[in-house]
This record gives structure tokens, C-alpha cells and sequence, in this order.
């Protein structure tokens, strides 16, 4: 794993925080509580995507029958759309 660093500055008041959450024994270190936060996000933001794309499908049109000819024309469209 990569260890690289970065330097920002934060208000007194997210600093105590931070310290306070690590000091209750919920997060091992600064890092540890950092890194949760950015995996959580992640996480979010990865959610948001999925909610987007479903939304995206439904407004598209009317649905068709997901037959075996549909799923092998759907297939083709996004392998070709790699290529």
C-alpha cells in the first residue's frame, strides 16, 4: 500500500473532533478516521451512481422483454462500444 501524504489545515473545532472520536477508542488514529470517511463516501457516491443509472433506465422508454435476443443485442452494443 502507497503512503502518501497530504497537509491540510482545519478549524480548531474539526481538529477536537477528530481527536475525540480517536480518543473514544472508535478510530485507531487521524488517518483511520480520514480514510473511513473518504471509503464512506465512496461508497455514497458509488450508491448515487447505481440510483442515477436506474433512474436513466426507467425514463428511457417503454421496457422490453429482457428474451435472449435482447440480452445478445445488448451485450454486442456495449462490448462494440469499447472497441
Amino acid at each position: 500500500m502507497s503512503r502518501n501524504t497530504m497537509s491540510f489545515a482545519l478549524p480548531e473545532s474539526m481538529r477536537e473532533y477528530i481527536d475525540a472520536r480517536v480518543s473514544d477508542g472508535s478510530y485507531g488514529n487521524t488517518s483511520e478516521y480520514l480514510r473511513e470517511l473518504i471509503r464512506r463516501d465512496q461508497r455514497e457516491q458509488a450508491a448515487q451512481r447505481l440510483r442515477d443509472l436506474i433512474a436513466d433506465g426507467l425514463a428511457s422508454g417503454e421496457r422490453r422483454e429482457a428474451t435472449d435476443d435482447v440480452i445478445s443485442e445488448l451485450r454486442e452494443r456495449a462490448l462494440g462500444a469499447d472497441a
